[in-house]
């Protein structure tokens, strides 16, 4: 599908720009949830509510305290499902090798700065807002353990490459109409995927959690993820709304024929 793309000036393009604005804020959306996915918070506390108190695989008092990864995470599924709709298959694959990569560098450097000399004022800089040594306070925050890393990277890689095939057999069964069915379809199948087998890394190979405690906090995972899923159903149109609404309906049209092809 790329071979209408004028390789003297690549963003002079319609169909560039899209991809481009598409893969950049999926790739910084990843890299996001990476970085601050290491804060976990209580969703029922931020909304004023009391803790749910639910009971999941014999473990009781289960509630919302998440990783803050979730409330960027809905979006990089949705911006999955514009390259699928758009760009194909090939495109995701592609996107999500990248974005890999990407997120390997990232954690490369952040080794690699975690190691350097801190500088002796740079430690009591933030002595006056409670942080006694900030180099022990940026390497504690920074510091995520390789478990946890190995398992965000393969849940990520696993989940992008199930989605595509979820949404594309979805397509075939409902062609242009219920665009919802797709995406929400993948993304409710990919992320339940993901919500376990971060976990099951992390934490049942890494950490020596009992195998009922990881399906269970990834079961509260899964109930927030599919909730926004299905929450997010209208972004969709609005998404697909100005995408037509810019590329114009026979361009756009062009492009999900190409993308329905690249099989």
């Amino acid at each position: 599908m790329f071979h209408n793309w004028r390789t003297d000036d690549p963003v002079s393009s319609k169909v560039s720009r899209i991809f481009i604005l598409i893969a950049s804020f999926f790739v910084a959306n990843v890299v996001l949830a990476e970085l601050l996915g290491i804060k976990i918070f209580s969703l029922e506390k931020s909304l004023g509510f009391a803790p749910l108190n639910l009971s999941f695989f014999g473990k009781n008092g289960l509630s919302m305290n998440l990783t803050v990864g979730v409330i960027i995470w809905p979006l990089s599924f949705l911006l999955t499902d514009m390259v699928n709709e758009y760009f194909g298959k090939r495109a995701v694959q592609f996107l999500s090798w990248l974005t890999l990569g990407v997120i390997s560098y990232m954690f490369v450097m952040v080794v690699v700065c975690m190691q350097l000399a801190p500088a002796d004022f740079w430690l009591g800089v933030n002595a006056s807002r409670g942080v006694a040594d900030t180099s022990t306070a940026y390497n504690a925050i920074f510091g995520q353990g390789a478990w946890i890393v190995v398992g965000s990277m393969v849940a990520f890689l696993i989940g992008q490459l199930v989605d595509v095939v979820v949404f594309h057999r979805l397509k075939r069964l409902t062609g242009e109409r219920m665009i919802w069915v797709r995406s929400t379809g993948s993304t409710l199948v990919s992320q339940f995927i993901d919500s376990y087998v971060v976990l099951i890394i992390a934490f049942y190979f890494g950490a020596n959690w009992d195998l009922a405690q990881v399906l269970a906090i990834g079961t509260m995972n899964y109930i927030y993820k599919s909730s926004m899923a299905l929450l997010l159903t209208p972004v969709i149109y609005v998404f697909h709304h100005a995408i037509e609404t810019y590329l114009g309906h026979e361009l756009a049209t062009q492009l999900k024929q190409n993308a329905s092809s690249d099989q």
